[in-house]
Parts: structure tokens; C-alpha cells; sequence
């Protein structure tokens, strides 16, 4: 809860000064600390006397009150500006919902190759044509992307294995740039592979239309191989000779990676960051599973706990660090999407920390049989039986139709943080985001439990870490101010 107070006046040897308290909230830290954030992240960390003398009204450092004046935590009595600044603020932050939607995915095929543990979708055996998205779908999925308001689309394929239904990609491509003649949008295009049917079509399609590639690299060797399996057992040496080939032919810019870390992953998150490093992927997303799919059936998405997974990031983290204060420069991104929020004032779009959430709004799925979802995880979790949210189908529904429907506008309502219960009164919700399909998966509903939560104990164990890290760590805090302002 806010703590609110009327204007005190500070009792100390220095000149009388009074201030009025704004919005603010806190958490502890640890033992002796404690974080206060105002209504757009701007935030400070003080001892729990400070701000229990803050709050009465007590005498506190001179140093602090004017930090806390800048940061817009108080105010002197009657001064109108810093309402003023901090209500734009506050819009800057918000601003993102109406320029809805900016990712279209494509699923194209649900076949694939892969036999992936965690896999968090029901895949198809390669010769099963039937679960490819037709000609006709398609097109009515393009229909939908290009109604979206925003100025800048992205278009990704996704699947199943896409390059086994390549010929469809290169048709959704050709017709998105006719039609963008007229539409003038900002429009780009990925194709999420595991590039083991990467060819030379492939590569000069990718050229010619600008096209960028994204893929699955779970680290050496022995734990890609076992943690996404293939006929032949050459899956990573297929995914590196592919990630490598796109950075000569295409350029080091046209192709990123992410890991999935499994149980198999936990124990060695340095040889993981090594293996990137060593093939010039400078950015690494050291992601936990998700509870959809096979990743639930197979056990894997209950294979560690969040504890676990956090001692996996910590160590991952600092391994990142010690490179970059040796001279390697890599960026840990979901640390650098944290730290804009944290330290930019700046939100940077990404789905799971966006409040409201990005389903629909900032990212929508056409599957194959031409069903929308509000979230490529709202289609995971169609697969387990649950369709909250599916949202329409594009051979039945309007844009109008879909886009206010209450399958979206449900969720969307009860994912705005800065109102969600336990979310409002958290002194991390300026930095953190909702997600309404992973509580619906874990609890049943959109909102979820926070205290049991294993996104909200994750979000703030990784924020506390690097305010930890930022505090107290002055090389930690170059390079973070450097992730921040990318």
C-alpha cells in the first residue's frame, strides 16, 4: 500500500525544509535495505530507518531528500512541475497499446524433424501435409496483420519446422511486400528455424528480401544433442554449421539464437555462454522452460524449481560480467530488457514485461488452420485442452471481431499490473510485466497467486540481483548502464 503523509518538516541542523511524499512504494532488499520506486521506476535504495524517518517526517541526509526530489518521490509543497513531469512519464510508459499489434506469427507447418524435450507444442512427423497451413489462410492471416495500426510489423514463421513448408513462407513474404507498396509500414521478417534444412534457396531468399533468422542453441554439444535430439544426432553440428554460415553470407546481424535451459543446463551455464561466445553470438537469453506441451508431458518444465533456475542465472550473469571487464563484450538480454526499464525509463516492448500484457496487442498467432490466439503460449496451451485464448479464426472472424473480443479484453483488463492484486503495492511492478497465459496454465486463471508464483518469484529474484549488482558492483554498473541505453 502507498504510504501517504501530509508535509512534515525536516528537525536537523541544517535550514528547516518540508516536502510533501508522491505515490511511491517498497519492498525490502535484504536484512538492511530497502527499494522505493515511484509510478514509473524511478527508485532509490535506502536503510529501513531512512525511510520510516521519510515517512514521519524526521530528520533525514540532506543528500537524500535531494535524490529523492529528483527522482520525483517527493515534492516541495506547491511545486506543480514535478506532477507535471512525472504525469508524462507515466503516458511515455503507457504509450505502446496503441500502436497495436507489431508481431504477426505465422504458423506455416506444425511438422518437424526435432524431436525436442522441451518442446512446447504438439509437433506432427514430417511427411503429415495436413497440418500446413493452406494458401488461403494464409492470406486471410495477412489480412489481419495488415489491419493492425501499428507503423512497424513484424512478421515471423514459426511452426513445427518452417522450412518444411518454405514455399508458403516465400509466398506470405512476396504478397507482405505488395501490399506494403500501398500499406507503407515498417515491415520485417523471421523465420525461427533450427536450421537443419538450411540450403542455398534458403540463404538467397533471406538475401534478397532482407529476411532474419532466429534459432534454437541450447549450448555444447552433448547438452544441444540431448536436449533437442534428430535422426543422424548431428542437431548442433547442423545449428552451428548453419548460425555460422548465415554470419558469413548474410552477416553477424542476421541471425540470433536462444537457449532453453533444461536440468542438463544447470550445472555448466559457463560452457553455454562459452559456446556462444566462441561461434560470435554476443547475446545470450538465459531462459528457464515454460509449462506448456511436451515440455508438461515429459516432465521437463517441473525438472527445477526457481531457486535452481536463479542459482543457474547468477552464475550465468556474472560469468557475462567477467567477460565483459575482460574485454568480450556479451550482452545477458533479458538483464537488458530489466535494466531499460530500471535505468532508461524506457520499455522496450518485450511481451512478458509489458502491463498490460502483450498478448494481442503486442503479439498475435495465425496457426495453421487458421484459429488466432492472443499469445504463441495461448496456442501451447489450446494444445493441452485449453482454449482461453483462442480468439478467432480467420476464415470466420472479423478483425473487429477479434480484436474486441472478451477472450482478449478479459485477460488484457486483468493483466494491468499497476491494479492487479499484490502487484499494485510491489515496489518491482514498474519494472516487471504480466503474463496471463502462464498463470492461466499454472493456477487456472489469468491472474494467478503471486506469493506461489513462479514468474513473479523469478522477476523479482533477477531484479533483485541486479539492483545488487548495480549498488555494489562499479563494473557491473558500466556495463549495465551500456545494456541499458542499447
Amino acid at each position: 500500500m502507498t504510504p501517504v503523509a501530509a508535509p512534515r518538516r525536516v528537525r536537523a541542523s541544517q535550514p528547516p525544509q518540508t516536502w510533501e511524499l508522491l505515490p511511491f512504494k517498497f519492498n525490502r532488499l535484504d536484512a538492511s535495505r530497502m527499494l522505493v520506486t515511484n509510478m514509473v521506476g524511478e527508485h532509490v535504495a535506502m536503510s529501513s530507518d531512512e525511510l520510516t524517518a521519510l515517512v514521519d517526517g524526521r530528520a533525514v541526509e540532506p543528500s537524500l531528500v535531494r535524490t529523492l526530489l529528483a527522482r520525483h518521490i517527493i515534492r516541495v509543497p506547491g511545486d506543480e512541475l514535478p506532477l507535471e513531469l512525472l504525469a508524462m512519464k507515466v503516458r511515455t510508459r503507457h504509450r505502446r497499446p496503441a500502436d497495436f499489434t507489431t508481431l504477426h506469427m505465422f504458423v506455416v507447418t506444425l511438422r518437424c524433424e526435432h524431436a525436442c524435450h522441451y518442446c512446447q507444442v504438439s509437433r506432427q512427423g514430417s511427411a503429415r501435409h495436413e497440418f500446413d497451413m493452406s494458401e488461403d489462410t494464409a492470406m486471410r492471416s495477412l489480412d489481419f496483420a495488415f489491419r493492425s495500426p501499428a507503423p512497424a510489423i513484424k512478421v515471423e514463421f514459426q511452426g513445427g519446422e518452417p522450412l518444411l513448408n518454405f514455399s508458403l513462407v516465400k509466398s506470405i513474404v512476396g504478397e507482405a511486400e505488395l501490399r506494403n507498396v500501398h500499406a507503407e509500414k515498417d515491415i520485417a521478417f523471421v523465420i525461427a528455424t533450427n536450421l537443419a534444412l538450411l540450403d542455398d534457396d534458403v540463404i538467397a531468399f533471406c538475401r534478397d528480401h532482407g529476411v532474419f533468422i532466429s534459432t534454437s542453441l541450447d549450448g555444447p554439444e552433448a547438452l544441444h544433442n540431448r536436449n533437442r535430439p534428430r535422426p543422424g544426432g548431428d542437431s548442433w553440428q547442423r545449428t552451428v554449421e548453419g548460425i555460422q554460415r548465415v554470419q558469413r553470407e548474410l552477416g553477424p546481424e542476421a541471425i540470433g539464437a536462444l537457449m532453453t535451459t533444461t536440468a542438463s543446463s544447470l550445472k555448466q551455464p559457463e560452457a553455454i555462454i562459452d559456446m556462444y561466445v566462441s561461434i560470435g553470438l554476443t547475446d545470450v537469453f538465459l531462459r528457464p522452460i515454460s509449462p506448456y506441451g511436451f515440455a508438461i508431458t515429459q516432465r521437463e518444465a517441473v525438472a527445477y524449481d526457481v531457486d535452481a533456475w536463479m542459482k543457474f542465472y547468477e552464475r550465468g550473469l556474472r560469468h557475462i560480467l567477467k567477460l565483459n571487464a575482460a574485454g568480450t563484450p556479451v550482452v545477458e538480454q533479458y538483464a537488458s530488457l530489466v535494466l531499460k526499464k530500471m535505468l532508461a525509463n524506457d520499455d522496450p516492448g518485450y511481451v512478458d514485461l509489458r502491463s498490460p500484457a502483450g498478448i494481442g496487442i503486442g503479439g498475435i498467432v495465425y496457426n495453421y488452420d487458421g484459429a488466432i490466439y492472443a499469445a504463441d503460449e495461448g496456442r501451447m496451451l489450446a494444445e493441452m485442452g485449453d482454449t482461453s485464448f483462442r480468439i478467432g479464426n480467420v476464415h470466420t472472424s472479423t478483425y473487429a471481431e477479434v480484436m474486441t473480443s472478451d477472450a482478449l479484453l478479459d485477460p488484457l483488463d486483468e493483466s494491468f499490473a499497476f491494479s492487479a492484486p499484490m502487484c499494485n503495492d510491489c515496489a518491482f511492478e514498474p519494472f516487471c510485466g504480466a503474463d496471463p497465459v502462464y498463470h492461466r496454465a499454472t493456477f487456472g486463471d489469468s491472474v494467478g497467486r503471486k506469493p506461489t508464483s513462479g514468474f513473479c518469484n523469478r522477476n523479482m529474484a533477477v531484479m533483485n540481483l541486479l539492483l545488487d549488482l548495480y549498488d555494489n558492483d562499479p563494473s557491473a554498473r558500466r556495463v549495465f548502464r551500456t545494456w541499458a541505453g542499447r
